[in-house]
């Protein structure tokens, strides 16, 4: 069960190994294989939202970037099975993320929140918009009216999602968030000063030259390729859809509480 009140770093690590949160994830190995070598193949919908040209065109280099920074098996031989996400790194991220949110709240900047997994991160982007926008910053509301070919895209709770039959709607497009810096810029207003996401919103912000960051599972390489380029200036590796979504929520505290926004 979720651990109550706002753990230690300690603490954090154990609780996410035991949810699988991070640790021995739901992710299989041969599903997060299978995602390199479509990305390395140039099939835009594991791009999430990025242009990759054709620097990453080697399933190989793309699974060194994911030892490295989301701690999954090195070894290329390790075709089948269990994978794993190093809840060390998880903290790391969530240290430079939260370290992002403490500069976003002493300048009082404008901030967006996305995100194309409702069913499991929704409430920690809500709870992150929340303890902004007590610190002063603005919580930037999207226009009226956008919509993309999978749906429209809305705020539900200060945070955007793709609505789509009466229901949110899990996506890895990057086309949501496109429309809603399109809409901003036609309407005269002015791109956010940081977007906070996950999927396709994330990597889209990022490469149209927004500074973003995002959560993302082993299965989704792109924003950890970003960030290793520098065009999503942090990706916090994490299974993005555990059993129970109150799972997340001794994750949100550390993360407000590093960011001194608790």
């Amino acid at each position: 069960m979720p651990i109550p009140g706002t753990p230690s770093r300690a603490e954090l690590v154990d609780h996410l190994v035991r949810t699988r949160i991070a640790g021995e994830v739901a992710t299989p190995r041969e599903n997060n294989l299978s995602h390199y070598r479509q990305l390395a193949n140039g099939s835009r919908h594991y791009w999430l939202g990025l242009e990759l040209g054709d620097r990453w065109n080697d399933e190989q280099d793309v699974l060194a970037v994911m030892a490295e920074r989301a701690g999954v098996n090195d070894d290329p031989e390790h075709r089948y099975g269990q994978d794993t996400i190093d809840p060390e790194l998880t903290v790391d991220a969530l240290e430079r993320m939260a370290a992002r949110l403490r500069t976003a709240a002493e300048e009082r900047q404008s901030v967006l929140f996305a995100t194309g997994h409702p069913g499991g991160l929704l409430d920690v982007h809500r709870a992150t918009a929340a303890a902004l926008r007590t610190a002063g910053c603005e919580i930037v509301v999207i226009p009226e009216g956008l919509q993309t070919e999978e749906g429209y895209v809305v705020q539900f709770a200060d945070v955007s999602v793709l609505e789509h039959g009466a229901s949110l709607w899990h996506t890895h497009s990057g086309e949501p968030m496109k429309a809603i810096l399109t809409g901003l810029e036609r309407a005269g207003r002015p791109l956010p000063d940081l977007v906070v996401a996950d999927h396709g919103w994330a990597g889209y912000a990022g490469q149209h030259g927004v500074d973003s960051m995002g959560y993302a599972d082993c299965n989704d390489p792109a924003l950890f390729l970003a960030e290793a380029e520098g065009t999503v200036r942090v990706t916090v590796p994490l299974d993005d859809h555990v059993v129970s979504p109150r799972y997340y929520d001794p994750m949100t505290a550390y993360l407000l509480n590093e960011a001194k926004l608790a």
